[in-house]
């Protein structure tokens, strides 16, 4: 699957939204969500980063897929050790065969802080973005995600064969590759997710991180998924991430993630784009026994370069900070039919229109 695609500009009202929570717990996240979805949209308006912002940090997904569980041979004694002090550290084991479906909302405020040798020059300071999410995910890869910023909003799921998403200006479309774990989910709200991911990683060694000593593990795409991935005008080259357990807590406290696309249209010589991006993990709290991670900021560099960039390379820097408002487990009502894609895409369409591209590519 490649990267989520970036919002329009044009402002999107639409209202019909779809919800099987019938638990009392899930019934009031559920109001709260459509309280905070509905008084977003009327504050804040659109702005002009906003595509920018929802194309890098809306709904990013995981480079690798979830693994399943490799014997003790096939993962180095010392990334084992990691995983299973991260898995004691965060209690995630008791998830297991007791809980079907996670549930959770959270708010988000996005900015463009600089814009270094892009077209006119300079540096701008943007103006934050605010907005919120609500995320259902159920194990293993069955997730959905809407997230609002700006008054706008963007629909993404997956039903664990085919990821998709709604946007008002593309429709309904779906992404090559193979079925991956949303970004965010990793970024602590999902333990048994990233004690599954980080199992077949390596072991590279210790670093600190913002005061904290860690154990460091890397993951990375390997060339077939990258091949899925790419097409005749995209190349990715590579996507690895980096993960930083704390060897006090053993908890993930941090997340690198880098990926350099090769972008060459017909006649044009080719330009790259590296896009690192850095999440700071904290706030971990009981959530019925099992520790979440409550918020966290991001940053990412977006560095494009290439023969067609006479004036040198042109860097981009966004940041993102979030926090969780309620997570619940187990809500009742939620099937897995509230993950199916939509109807259109059981439709024959032209192959451009199966693609998530970056608007940044091109």
């Amino acid at each position: 699957m490649g990267r989520l695609a970036p919002l329009s500009e044009e402002p999107f009202n639409e209202e019909n939204e779809r919800r099987s929570n019938n638990s009392k717990k899930g019934f009031q996240l559920w109001m709260k969500w459509n309280w905070i979805k509905t008084h977003f949209s009327f504050v804040f308006n659109k702005k002009s980063n906003l595509k920018m912002l929802l194309s890098v940090l809306g709904c990013p997904l995981f480079p690798v897929p979830v693994h399943a569980k490799l014997p003790l041979n096939e993962v180095s004694s010392s990334a084992q050790y990691i995983i299973q002090h991260f898995t004691a550290a965060t209690g995630c084991r008791k998830l297991e065969g007791t809980v079907k479906n996670v549930f959770v909302t959270g708010k988000v405020t996005m900015v463009v802080v600089d814009e270094l040798g892009s077209v006119g020059g300079g540096s701008v300071n943007g103006v934050s973005e605010k907005g919120c999410f609500v995320m259902w995910q159920m194990v293993p890869d069955n997730w959905q995600i809407e997230i609002v910023v700006g008054g706008q909003k963007v629909l993404a799921g997956s039903n664990g064969i085919i990821a998709w998403r709604h946007t008002p200006w593309l429709g309904v479309h779906a992404a090559k590759g193979g079925v991956r774990p949303l970004r965010r989910a990793i970024q602590g709200l999902d333990p048994l997710a990233v004690s599954a991911v980080f199992s077949a990683a390596q072991h590279m060694g210790e670093k600190q991180m913002n005061g904290v000593d860690c154990f460091v593990l890397k993951l990375w795409a390997d060339q077939k998924d990258l091949v899925e991935r790419s097409d005749n005008t995209a190349e990715m080259i590579k996507h690895a991430i980096f993960g930083y357990f704390s060897q006090r807590s053993g908890l993930l406290v941090y997340l690198e993630d880098s990926y350099l696309t090769r972008i060459q249209a017909i006649g044009t010589n080719p330009t790259y784009w590296e896009t690192s991006m850095s999440t700071k993990i904290e706030d971990y709290r009981d959530v019925e026994g099992v520790m979440i991670a409550h918020s966290g900021s991001t940053t990412v560099m977006i560095t494009r370069f290439g023969d067609n960039l006479k004036d040198g390379p042109a860097i981009t820097k966004l940041e993102e900070s979030w926090s969780i408002d309620d997570v619940a487990f187990n809500v009742q009502g939620l099937s897995i039919d509230c993950f199916l894609p939509p109807q259109e895409l059981n439709k024959e369409c032209p192959q451009q229109h199966l693609d998530w591209k970056s608007s940044l590519h091109r």
